[in-house]
């Protein structure tokens, strides 16, 4: 994980993004680019740092995502960005009602700048875009035919999780490949939604090498530049006004 320095808001909002799936939350105004970010920032950062942003880059998985079934928590939200993080999981996506994708900060601990969240309006919009883009569905179920240990063989996988008080939508159902269960042995039948994604997370990108594209790996290296350099703005603009 890059660490960040804490943000001013109790409940900051996520990379939220629509349209292009493909492309990348960015900080920075439209005049610039990722290249031009990386030209005037990279000098200004200091070399471990820049060891430490490139090491996590060549780490981060596009081929396992997270899609979220307006989950209404966002304790649970900020838990589930953090162990996409951790686990160098890139994007998630979200069926959310509220406008923005809001989570707590103190429990995200900064990982809301580094992971990308896409916005879906409806369930169906947010299945057909990831089936479009090649991801197998995957519920989470207690009789599911697969154990986590399954999930790292499937080359482009997209686990759902449903809302924390009615569970899966059944769109989402009805869409689904196959289902995923977590062996228990105790008297409780489920996980918190939160923990369930860290436990299948933690399984689903064993094994797997960091598979970005070298345009996302070069937008995330500019990103971690900017939010790495105090009033990264102001000395971007200084550099486009001399």
């Amino acid at each position: 994980m890059l660490d960040t320095p804490p943000s001013p808001s109790e409940h900051p909002r996520a990379n939220r993004h629509e349209g292009d799936p493909e492309a990348a939350a960015t900080p920075w105004g439209p005049r610039w680019s990722a290249e031009r970010v990386i030209e005037k920032l990279e000098a200004l950062v200091l070399d471990r740092r820049r060891e430490r942003i490139s090491e996590v880059i060549s780490g981060r998985l596009g081929s396992v995502t997270l899609l979220l079934d307006e989950l209404s928590d966002p304790h649970n939200r900020a838990a589930i960005v953090r162990s996409c993080d951790a686990f160098g999981v890139q994007e998630l996506h979200s069926v959310q009602p509220a406008k923005d994708f809001s989570v707590r900060h103190g429990v995200a601990a900064g990982t809301e700048r580094w992971v990308d969240v896409h916005a879906h309006p409806d369930a169906r919009s947010a299945v057909a875009e990831l089936e479009r883009r090649g991801f197998e569905l995957v519920q989470t179920h207690p009789r599911g035919e697969l154990t986590p240990d399954d999930l790292s063989a499937i080359p482009r996988l997209a686990l759902i999780l449903g809302n924390e008080h009615r569970g899966i939508d059944p769109l989402f159902a009805a869409a689904a490949a196959r289902r995923v269960r977590i062996p228990m042995r105790g008297f409780v039948e489920s996980l918190n939604v939160s923990v369930s994604a860290a436990v299948l997370l933690a399984a689903a990108t064993r094994g797997r090498s960091g598979d970005l594209s070298a345009a996302s790996k070069q937008h995330l290296y500019a990103r971690a530049l900017f939010y790495t350099v105090q009033r990264a703005s102001e000395v971007l603009d200084a550099f486009e006004s001399r």
